[in-house]
């Protein structure tokens, strides 16, 4: 019997927001990225646009500030119609994207600092 392999859908990610798109943004990717549904955000200090969580990072992008909900490819430009979960929301740990190499330790300051927004991690189905 084949297999069917589906691709993650906001269901996946988002288990609970508030009503009325409270918890939504839409905001701006930086260029020369290609993200996916459920990659942890950051946003550059400098250009105020949003870049994929870097714990190592010193630009503004090590510090946790929403959840991707759609694919973006800003791969040749920024893109300002990224929609992003960023506050009073419950989101699945496993739909979550890291990056890669992030410790044990980066990803629960990261989820903490989501947290304190009002975005909370938890395992879900």
């Amino acid at each position: 019997m084949p297999t069917v392999s589906q691709p993650k859908n906001l269901g996946d990610l988002l288990k609970y927001e508030a009503p009325n798109l409270y918890s939504r943004e839409t905001d701006t990717v930086a260029a020369g990225q290609k993200l996916v549904l459920g990659t942890v955000l950051g946003r550059d200090t400098t250009s105020t646009k949003l870049k994929a969580f870097d714990p190592d990072a010193t630009d503004g992008s090590e510090i946790a500030i929403g959840i991707l909900a759609s694919d973006v490819d800003a791969t040749l430009i920024d893109r300002d119609d990224a929609l992003v979960i960023a506050r009073h929301a419950i989101v699945a740990r496993g739909a979550l994207v890291w990056p890669t190499g992030i410790t044990t330790a980066q990803k629960a300051a990261a989820i903490a600092q989501l947290t304190f927004l009002g975005v909370l991690v938890r395992d879900s189905a």
